[in-house]
């Protein structure tokens, strides 16, 4: 990764300051942040500058709503290997805390975007906001820009007929059971990343291991079953069908992954995985028969059928 993240704005050296920077919370970069960042590459081209990107760890909504249900589309890392593949050469992921919040719009900018980064170009969307209360926008960015000695640009609305690519559409996309609508306004399918929990092994009694990964932070999509691929710790990549949910038939858990990756048998536990959702099948269900008890032939079937259907779409 030639890609370097910075966690912070003061004390920096001079060699790292001086870039064109695209400034957002840029949840899932999706094709309306990559627009922005298209604007920063341009002016750091013409400016002959690095190419940056300003964003904030925790999200400042995690911090004004600590209770909020979990909405990221994707975690700092994805957003780095995201930017890396851009071609972006600095991320800074600012800490967003107290002081952060409590920076007035004109703080905001003479503080950390002058004083801290030295910026020479600022890219923002349309629609951005930034100090307390929200109170800057394009043209007060526009402003300090020419106050302070830096260019800025401002991205109209990117969508298709009329409809802006957004974070939110794409969390409603995938709470609403869509992954193929946030795939198309992220540019990407959605991807949860985690690290690979050892389960109670039921499946892997029944003849499909399923690698469990917690949902942690992450937008919680439809609760059922998807088409998905997977990429390995080595970079390997496999086909499999996941179930998205609580386990309503063996027993409550947290919200949480289980993927079976077909034509694969590996100990893959503690390991990270990330998994693509490609495609919806069905709604999580509970298999019971008609006693009440826990119908393993009737599931069993089931995941086969989910299996059969997965890799159709595939193309396994």
């Amino acid at each position: 990764m030639s890609l370097t993240v910075y966690h912070h704005w003061r004390g920096l050296a001079e060699a790292d300051k001086g870039a064109a920077l695209a400034l957002g919370s840029f949840d899932g970069v999706h094709r309306g942040h990559q627009k922005v960042i298209c604007d920063a590459a341009e002016a750091a081209r013409r400016l002959g500058a690095p190419l940056g990107m300003i964003s904030f760890e925790p999200h400042p909504r995690m911090h004004f709503r600590p209770d909020a249900p979990p909405f990221r589309l994707m975690n700092p890392h994805q957003l780095a290997r995201t930017l890396d593949q851009m071609g972006v050469d600095r991320l800074y992921l600012l800490p967003f805390g107290l002081e952060m919040a409590e920076f007035t719009d004109r703080d905001f900018v003479r503080e950390v975007l002058v004083a801290g980064l030295g910026v020479r170009h600022v890219a923002v969307g349309f629609d951005v906001t930034f100090g307390k209360g929200r109170t800057g926008d394009p043209e007060l960015m526009r402003r300090y820009g020419e106050e302070f000695g830096f260019s800025v640009s401002v991205a109209d609305a990117a969508g298709d007929e009329g409809a802006k690519f957004s974070s939110t559409a794409a969390r409603e996309a995938l709470r609403e059971g869509r992954p193929d609508e946030a795939a198309e306004i992220l540019g990407r399918p959605f991807a949860i990343e985690g690290v690979v929990q050892k389960g109670r092994q039921l499946g892997r009694k029944l003849g499909f291991p399923t690698a469990n990964v917690p949902l942690g932070d992450y937008v919680t999509p439809k609760f059922g079953v998807y088409a998905t691929r997977t990429r390995l710790k080595d970079g390997r990549q496999r086909d499999g069908v996941a179930n998205i949910g609580v386990n309503p038939t063996t027993g409550l858990v947290d919200a949480r992954l289980e993927v079976w990756l077909f034509d694969f048998d590996e100990d893959i536990y503690g390991e990270t995985i990330e998994t693509d959702l490609i495609a919806f099948l069905r709604p999580e269900v509970t298999f019971k028969d008609a006693a009440g008890n826990f119908d393993v032939p009737a599931m069993v079937d089931q995941v086969h059928e989910d299996a059969r259907q997965a890799r159709a779409i595939l193309g396994t």
